[in-house]
């Protein structure tokens, strides 16, 4: 009998569970394996339980740095220390990319679209379909809206209640530019933020920034209106 295809990553997992199990108590039998003995086995167990399919690639299984620190200090239990957050977050924010064309603000109306959307990146999704953003997701953006996520904090009104009356001004300039840095790589103000890096890790295109910039500091978006 065939599996139905989009079954076959629940096989996958279940089978790297077993090997995993398998592979700890034949460990546990020879000797007392290490944390990093048992992290070791792991990874390789998971990394051999996938496949390059599509546009998604094993390669996603390699934490960079900062993933793989801040994924360190939430398993222990031990935060960063202050030094070593501040190098992330200083080493992040020299990724961020200024707008080609200098321009911070695009469509609130696109911006409002992407928000919506939560498809990119899957292994069925072509190259060349731009991707959501996904953000009703995690926060709270526009009034209209009646189903959205409270992992991250509300954004109704970001621009009015920062005091953005004109974007383009000298005085909104640095709201504009933490905005912009927030949404490229947010690892640039919170070393272990879970907010994906939508710049940074090719998530979302420029122009689909610009987009949702609009809709966080466009006076007119809904978003900063009753």
């Amino acid at each position: 009998m065939k599996t139905p295809k989009n079954t076959k990553n629940l096989f996958t997992l279940t089978g790297a569970a077993v090997a995993v199990a398998i592979a700890l108590a034949t460990a546990a039998c020879s000797s007392t394996p290490t944390a990093a003995d048992l992290d070791k086995l792991t990874a390789s167990v998971i990394a051999s339980s996938f496949r390059d399919e599509g546009i998604a690639k094993v390669d996603r299984l390699v934490q960079d740095d900062s993933n793989r620190e801040c994924s360190q200090a939430e398993a222990t239990g031990q935060p960063l220390t202050a030094e070593r957050a501040k190098a992330i977050e200083e080493t992040s924010l020299q990724t961020v990319k200024l707008p080609s064309n200098n321009q911070y603000l695009g469509d609130w109306r696109e911006g409002e679209k992407i928000a919506q959307n939560g498809r990119g990146m899957t292994w069925t999704d072509a190259t060349t379909a731009p991707g959501g953003g996904n953000c009703y997701n995690c926060h709270q953006i526009s009034k209209q809206e009646i189903s959205f996520g409270t992992l991250g904090p509300s954004l109704y009104q970001y621009g009015k209640l920062r005091g953005v009356v004109d974007p383009a001004s000298t005085a909104a300039k640095p709201i504009v530019d933490y905005t912009w840095g927030k949404l490229w790589n947010a690892k640039a103000y919170n070393a272990c933020s879970a907010m994906p890096r939508f710049g940074h890790a090719s998530l979302l295109n420029e122009k689909q920034i610009q987009d949702v910039m609009a809709l966080l500091l466009d006076p007119a978006s809904p978003v900063n209106n009753p």
